[in-house]
């Protein structure tokens, strides 16, 4: 993974949720940002120090914009939030793979980040994430997720019924089927088109990780796998489509 996708979440009441406005790349060498079309929509406004949209901003050190969202070294918390995202803390990976699995979430401001999924070895889909919405659950959800274990088979629910984002989905435990979160706004559309496509029984959701000291956007890291249907095209649609000419349009890896 050398490549991430920037997304941000309109204020309130904008009902179009999270949405895809940028793209953070990096070549071993150089960090090259540009913005897509999910930026033009209303009440974006750029990010400081990239103000022109039509720009691919490049640097040698990683933008202070993502480089403010990993966690220095210097902090006592710094081995556990490595391994809260399951890192090995004497082997740290490339910074993009720890904002890719972090999603780069600070409590300041409305900002993620995500990788765009590419098949694996064997053709698959795979993605990890962390539970979204968890703030919002009653307490005996919240005292379910204290009981989840690594490994734990999940379901997923196309939440048709959502009053608010009509194309959300849901995760529920699979034993009492109570829901304990939500799949990514930005990755819901893929995971619509996965559901539908793929046989349920190449369809599998379990923990990673449960981080029980962990801060709630943090607390539990799931794996997704799935089949790579003929023809899918993960992170497509115009959102993601980048402004400046002569830019990737899509993820490599």
């Amino acid at each position: 993974m050398n490549s991430l996708f920037v997304a941000w979440r309109p204020p309130m009441p904008d009902p179009t949720g999270w949405r895809p406005v940028g793209r953070l790349e990096h070549d071993g060498g150089l960090y090259r940002f540009w913005y897509t079309h999910g930026a033009r929509k209303p009440h974006f406004l750029p990010f400081a120090q990239m103000d022109q949209l039509e720009e691919v901003y490049e640097s040698e050190e990683l933008f202070p914009l993502f480089a403010n969202r990993l966690l220095s070294e210097s902090r006592p918390e710094y081995e556990a939030y490595m391994r809260w995202s399951g890192f090995d803390i004497d082997n740290p990976p490339d910074p993009i793979l720890v904002l890719g699995v972090t999603e780069g979430i600070r409590q300041t401001d409305a900002v993620e980040v995500f990788p765009c999924p590419v098949p694996d070895s064997g053709g698959c889909y795979v993605n990890r994430f962390f539970l979204h919405g968890i703030q919002w659950l009653p307490e005996e959800a919240m005292q379910r997720i204290g009981r989840l274990k690594q490994d734990e088979p999940l379901k997923l629910m196309l939440d048709l019924q959502n009053a608010v984002d009509p194309h959300a989905v849901a995760v529920r435990s699979e034993t009492e089927l109570m829901q304990i979160g939500y799949v990514p706004r930005y990755l819901a559309h893929d995971v619509w088109q996965l559901v539908q496509q793929c046989s349920i029984d190449f369809i599998r959701l379990s923990v990673a990780r449960v981080n029980r000291d962990a801060p709630l956007q943090n607390r539990v890291l799931c794996e997704m796998r799935a089949c790579w249907p003929d023809g899918f095209q993960p992170c497509g649609g115009e959102d993601f489509a980048p402004i400046p000419a002569g830019v990737p349009s899509r993820c490599v890896g």
